[in-house]
């Protein structure tokens, strides 16, 4: 894959697109639609998370420029796969924006089973979040956010988040955002203010924060 190429795609997921040689200005820089599966063994602990994250047309088609195919248009599996790699790589600096949290927050190991597929002129990163130690919880949280803002992430309006291996009787509900689609717009100008002033960090993103709420008898 061209150097050129791993350059912004760890621009766009670290901070900072690069169009040319100028650095652009304005939040949020990529858009992210999830799906989320909290994964349980058959004993009933939970084992991990897996997410399936679908990034915006701009994102998937700076990330692809300049790939070598077999087929041109077509990207499989393991033509992704250096990409894969290098994305799972920049989203370690920021926990993968995501926590799970049982009576307080849960360690993640490393990353598996992580690929990309292409549809629709869209990329979908695939990757799992195995937990260090397994836990059996009646409650749990999972929160998946970008604090500044600068990734917006959305759960999918279809099958947003799903128990597998669940015992029977556990159910899970998305906690509504304090803000909402007006509130995104005013909050997109509060951050471009502040990253074109040199401020703080203003970690709108708070406000869109995507809370997976599970409940078991």
């Amino acid at each position: 894959m061209p150097r050129v190429v791993l350059s912004v795609v760890v621009a766009l997921l670290t901070g900072v697109l690069l169009v040319g040689d100028r650095a652009a200005e304005a939040h949020p820089h990529v858009w992210v639609t999830s799906t989320s599966e909290l994964v349980y063994a058959a004993d009933g602990f939970v084992t991990g998370v897996r997410h399936a994250w679908t990034f915006d047309d701009n994102f998937s088609n700076h990330a692809l420029l300049g790939m070598e195919t077999k087929t041109n248009g077509v990207y499989t599996h393991e033509e992704l796969q250096p990409l894969a790699k290098i994305n799972i790589e920049a989203l370690k600096e920021h926990s993968y924006f995501t926590s799970l949290k049982a009576n307080g927050k849960l360690t993640f190991e490393a990353p598996i089973d992580y690929f990309f597929d292409y549809a629709g002129d869209r990329l979908t990163l695939h990757f799992t979040l195995p937990l260090k130690t397994p836990v059996k919880s009646k409650s749990l949280l999972l929160e998946i956010v970008d604090p500044s803002y600068f990734i917006d992430f959305q759960m999918a309006k279809d099958h947003p988040v799903k128990l597998v291996g669940a015992p029977a009787d556990c159910e899970a509900w998305i906690a509504k955002p304090i803000g909402n689609d007006r509130d995104r717009k005013m909050a997109q100008g509060a951050s471009e203010d502040s990253f074109k002033e040199g401020g703080a960090n203003v970690r709108v993103g708070l406000l869109f924060e995507n809370k997976i709420m599970v409940e078991c008898p």
